[in-house]
């Protein structure tokens, strides 16, 4: 079994919730891309939890358009345009995005903020464990991902533009802030692990402060490997994107090997050489040698770290299943993740 490629293959038809005039988009991308003609097709990515994203088929090139989603939305949450600008800022950077070619900001076209970018084919993985990878290319891509996320963090923000992207500095504590607002805004359940860990972790912050360009959910899930070889060539879902601290990008880049396989899609346990794959120690050295860190210190911290944002990122997938306006039939599923991923990092923080 092979991964999908990213083209018509992976799409539906456009959901209910989520339709729009198609004419009228056709007619205002017309007037604003350069070779823009249609007819314009229009069908729906499967899958995703945040931003509704769209295929956008014409005779002469392949579109995608990301959109807020209809309805009442979370402050600061949906943020399209953030996307839109990181994406922008990053061409020519080293680190592979697709190309944007405009924003939109008027409700009046589709009903929402979007943007629109090159449609980049290739497989989306979104196993951590790789099933449809053949062994002998996991240990590759994985290299991939590491330099991807290697070359990121070594961009110098403010030379592309993003100096003002976020605010340097105190990233840890801004995101426990706001990620226990955002929990709170969209809690369905009590979840006593997820207690332990809001009260924990502000009390035991790393000495380390520093600042890049981060992600803010890099995984392959969203990245595009290329049709045939094991390598990433474009970095998707750019929502969380912020100026942050690099080893919380890192963290939560391998939480898979401290999750496990049968419920979290993680391999926590399992025989990486085995399977393929290198050790967390490997991927984290590789890390440090691309970015002239002498070691990590307080590595748990940060995966543990990782864990609660997860688990309030889950939690907010729930809130939108429970008020009817979740972008994926497997929804439920993932906004049920919440609880065991408080489990897994109040545990380890019970190790340290």
């Amino acid at each position: 079994m092979t991964a999908p490629l990213l083209n018509v293959d992976a799409t539906e038809a456009v959901r209910e919730s989520h339709r729009f005039d198609v004419g009228k988009l056709e007619r205002y991308l017309a007037e604003r891309i350069e070779g823009f003609k249609g007819p314009l097709t229009v069908r729906q990515f499967m899958g995703g939890q945040s931003n509704p994203t769209y295929y956008l088929g014409t005779p002469g090139a392949l579109y995608v358009l990301r959109r807020k989603p209809p309805g009442k939305l979370l402050p600061s949450a949906h943020a399209v345009d953030r996307e839109y600008r990181v994406i922008t800022a990053l061409a020519g950077s080293g680190v592979p995005v697709p190309k944007t070619y405009l924003l939109c900001q008027d409700d009046e076209v589709i009903g929402t903020w979007f943007y629109v970018m090159e449609c980049v084919v290739g497989r989306v993985l979104t196993d951590p464990r790789l099933p449809d990878v053949p062994p002998a290319d996991r240990a590759t891509l994985y290299d991939s991902m590491n330099e991807v996320l290697a070359r990121l963090h070594s961009v110098d923000y403010r030379t592309i533009g993003l100096g003002d992207f976020g605010r340097t500095g105190q990233y840890i504590q801004r995101q426990l802030h706001r990620w226990i607002q955002q929990y709170r805004a969209s809690e369905t359940e009590h979840i006593e692990s997820m207690e332990k860990l809001m009260a924990w972790l502000p009390e035991h912050m790393p000495a380390e402060d520093s600042t890049t360009l981060v992600h803010g959910d890099f995984r392959f899930g969203n990245s595009i490997v290329h049709p045939t070889e094991p390598r990433i060539i474009a970095i998707l879902d750019w929502e969380l994107s912020t100026l942050g601290h690099p080893l919380s990008d890192l963290a939560y880049n391998c939480m898979p090997y401290r999750l496990p396989g049968d419920s979290m899609e993680g391999f926590e346990g399992a025989d990486l050489a085995a399977l393929g794959m290198p050790s967390e120690s490997e991927y984290l050295a590789a890390y440090c040698r691309r970015t002239g860190r002498d070691g990590i210190k307080d590595w748990d911290f940060y995966v543990a770290f990782s864990m609660f944002r997860l688990s309030a990122i889950a939690q907010g997938i729930m809130g939108r299943v429970v008020a009817g306006t979740a972008n994926d039939p497997h929804a439920r599923t993932r906004g049920a993740r919440a609880r065991p991923l408080a489990d897994a990092g109040w545990a380890l923080v019970q190790k340290l």
